[in-house]
């Protein structure tokens, strides 16, 4: 118990931070008519997030937390062990729930056409924040897909390109928010993205691993959970079935036929010593040469 217990930490837990200059931009949004677009914003960015957060569970990952901006949301923790499909995964969750929920509104205008004018600012939101974040810009989900695909030229040149490219659409920004002032038409929302771009250009949020203590769980008692699972099913699948409130036991079976079983502290251990991407079936056997 005591190698599951270190780092612990709940798997459901998904803190949310509020800046101050989150409370004040609000503020301002109120006084200059905009409270509702500025409201909708933030529903549509904490929706985006938290989709992210929940691909990254059924990968075996937790978000850290959510720290709320005035010019969106950022998210914190560790991505290291994410392979490559995982990473594509968690990264088009946020933009697929927000193109979901403006399809949702385009629907509900085809059905009930009355409804357009309390829901038109929402699904606009939600369809600029899906579309503005496949622009290949950290701490975008653009810019994460673009560095999961230079992974092969390495960490640090892939991180210099990635930083390169994020600056670059950022000074891109800055020239077109220059030209409007010059017009006499000011965009401030793309000098507030702007700099999104700019302080977010080092990288984007991460992730860490899922981890249990079950010290005081077991104090009080929990319920056994058995999952009936292929051996040849990864440990990076097989973390997905884990939970807070039950005790997890994996039985394994090879060609229809009963091999063995894991229990929780054995699939942690053994997948923190043989990797994430080995098969059930051999976390298995390793534990049989050990004892």
């Amino acid at each position: 118990m005591r190698g599951v217990k270190r780092a612990a930490r709940s798997a459901s837990a998904l803190r949310f931070t509020v800046h101050p200059l989150f409370l004040l931009f609000g503020a301002a949004t109120a006084f200059t008519g905009q409270l509702f677009a500025f409201l909708a914003a933030t529903v549509a960015a904490v929706e985006h997030e938290c989709a992210h957060a929940f691909a990254a569970r059924r990968f075996g990952f937790s978000l850290d937390r959510v720290v709320l901006m005035p010019y969106g949301a950022v998210i914190s923790g560790d991505l290291s062990g994410m392979t490559p499909k995982q990473e594509l995964a968690v990264c088009a969750a946020g933009p697929l729930v927000n193109a979901v929920t403006a399809l949702f509104f385009a629907a509900l205008w085809w059905l009930y056409p009355e409804t357009y004018p309390y829901t038109d600012v929402a699904a606009q939101v939600s369809l600029s924040l899906a579309v503005v974040n496949l622009i290949p810009a950290f701490p975008l989900d653009g810019g994460r897909v673009l560095r999961v695909f230079l992974r092969p030229i390495g960490a640090r040149r892939s991180k210099i390109v990635c930083t390169a490219v994020s600056l670059l659409f950022a000074a891109a920004g800055a020239v077109w928010f220059a030209f409007g002032c010059a017009a006499g038409k000011p965009q401030w929302t793309l000098l507030a993205f702007c700099v999104f771009l700019a302080a977010g250009s080092r990288g984007g949020g991460k992730y860490s691993r899922v981890r249990f203590s079950r010290e005081k769980a077991l104090l009080r008692g929990v319920e056994e959970r058995r999952i009936a699972i292929s051996a040849d099913r990864t440990a990076g699948y097989a973390v997905r079935f884990l939970r807070d409130d039950k005790y997890t036991v994996f039985a394994l079976y090879e060609n229809e036929e009963f091999c063995g079983e894991l229990t929780e502290e054995e699939f942690l251990k053994g997948a923190e010593s043989q990797g994430w991407d080995c098969a059930l079936g051999e976390l298995l056997r390793a534990l049989e040469n050990i004892l």
